[in-house]
């Protein structure tokens, strides 16, 4: 499975130390060359194809698609109008935490998950051990830019408690 991921989704990774966990899954990740281009040149860009990361250009198509994107939703960030776009046509799974660009995959019938979603995969693959991944969702609910489900985030450290054991 390919999944194309928004800038978001990589930098809460990143901030919970999962990025290396989430390229040793059993899928591939991919981001459109705009995106990269926008918010993903350099250093970090780069480390991040080292790891796995593809970048993929949009057809002619897929431009007209972002471009009505962003008509329809004048808040959507060129380069997540073109992550949608590209997960759209080459149906592929998105990945994002922007609300917008969920309800507006949701109207293109492209499937759309979160960081939480990854995490459930991490769990359930192994990868990395349950320690890193409470460490690593605890790092990411401290930060202050964490928009992520507070409930859910709970849930799931609970979850991870119960199969560490006590401290």
């Amino acid at each position: 499975m390919i999944l194309v991921s928004d800038t978001s989704v990589l930098i809460d990774l990143e901030r919970g130390g999962l990025l290396e966990a989430l390229f040793a899954l059993p899928h591939e990740f991919a981001v459109p060359d705009v995106l990269y281009d926008h918010e993903m040149h350099g250093d970090w860009g780069e480390g991040l194809v080292r790891l796995g990361l593809r970048v993929k250009e949009v057809s002619k198509e897929g431009v007209a698609n972002a471009l009505r994107y962003r008509q329809q939703r004048a808040s959507l960030s060129v380069p997540d109008s073109f992550a949608l776009a590209l997960a759209k046509e080459r149906q592929w799974l998105l990945l994002t935490g922007d609300g917008q660009l969920r309800d507006l995959a949701g109207g293109e019938n492209v499937e759309c998950h979160g960081v939480l979603w990854l995490l459930d995969i991490m769990e359930v693959a192994g990868t990395p051990a349950i320690q890193s991944l409470h460490d690593g969702l605890t790092a990411l609910a401290a930060h202050p830019r964490c928009r992520l489900p507070r409930r859910e985030i709970t849930i799931r450290l609970e979850r991870y408690r119960v199969v560490i054991g006590p401290a």
